[in-house]
């Protein structure tokens, strides 16, 4: 479905800004809650692995769509997030749907054999390592390629667009120092969603800043104040302790989450739905509904 809707514009003659927003915007918004589901069906749960799981896809995603903005083109390499990332996840999800999660967590060696090679790892062992290294040295690569290559040509410098990984570098960081501190109860508690459902409007309105700016040839957006409430749990959960003070209470992290949560859907909605209608209102045309002609009487409506 994500790699028709492109197609299904053209073919009906609806292709607009307006739905490279919604088709980058939206996949901006799934990069944490589709692979949420990855998570439970690897049986992962809420262990350093499964979080990892949930929160990766946004970086694939972010570069992606940084590439976009400097290339005017969504190259996706020889191995990407949108096709062989969505593959492997549906293929795992799959496996675990006919042999039941456990499978994941079993030895390699006793299930396909090669003990010499394999040892005492499971595949949840080797999951870390073989998605984050592909992200490091077969998306990422391609990407600062394509757009290093697309500067050149135009005869612009290349090592501003560097600085340019600021808000993506600012939410890894900051997402990091909140959910693996040693001090946070987010893991202990079992608040894997509620900080996945927060941080994916977080993700999403950096993601759409950057993508409207592409459409609009506007400067590159390096800052959103969805970022300050981030930064601001990460020091709410470290600083105390580092300090001397104790860890921060359970309760009171929860409900600064659950604020960052109810802040970052009511100005990612705010913004999107202003969006969406100013662009509709320049160029013409209805948001979610394809003009066609009647067969009756020729007239233009609209479905």
């Amino acid at each position: 479905m994500d790699n028709i809707d492109g197609k299904q514009a053209r073919r009906t003659g609806s292709s607009s800004p307006l739905g490279e927003l919604f088709d980058h915007g939206i996949d901006s918004l799934n990069c944490t809650l589709a692979s949420l589901c990855e998570t439970a069906a690897m049986g992962l749960g809420n262990t350093k692995t499964g979080w990892f799981t949930a929160l990766i896809p946004v970086l694939p995603m972010w570069f992606s769509t940084w590439e976009t903005y400097h290339t005017h083109t969504l190259y996706l390499g020889y191995f990407n997030g949108p096709t062989e990332g969505l593959i492997i996840a549906c293929l795992c999800m799959a496996l675990s749907g006919v042999y039941g999660p456990h499978i994941w967590h079993e030895k390699i060696a006793d299930t396909i054999g090669y003990q010499e090679i394999f040892h005492d790892y499971s595949f949840k062992d080797l999951w870390f390592p073989v998605i984050f290294s592909t992200f490091i040295f077969i998306h990422l690569p391609f990407c600062v390629k394509n757009v290093v290559s697309a500067r050149r040509a135009q005869g612009l410098p290349v090592l501003p667009v560097f600085l340019e990984w600021t808000p993506i570098l600012t939410f890894t960081a900051a997402g990091c120092a909140w959910a693996f501190s040693p001090y946070t109860t987010l893991r202990s508690e079992n608040h894997l969603v509620l900080f996945c459902l927060t941080l994916s409007f977080a993700f999403g309105r950096m993601t759409t800043k950057v993508i409207l700016a592409h459409l609009l040839r506007q400067p590159f957006p390096y800052w959103t104040m969805m970022l300050v409430p981030l930064i601001g749990g990460a020091f709410l959960v470290n600083t105390p302790p580092l300090l001397g003070y104790g860890t921060i209470d359970a309760g009171l992290e929860l409900w600064y989450l659950r604020g960052y949560f109810v802040f970052a859907l009511v100005v990612y909605f705010n913004w999107a739905v202003k969006t969406i209608n100013m662009i509709c209102g320049y160029l013409g045309i209805k948001c979610l509904s394809i003009p066609y002609k009647s067969e009756e009487n020729g007239r233009v409506k609209n479905t």
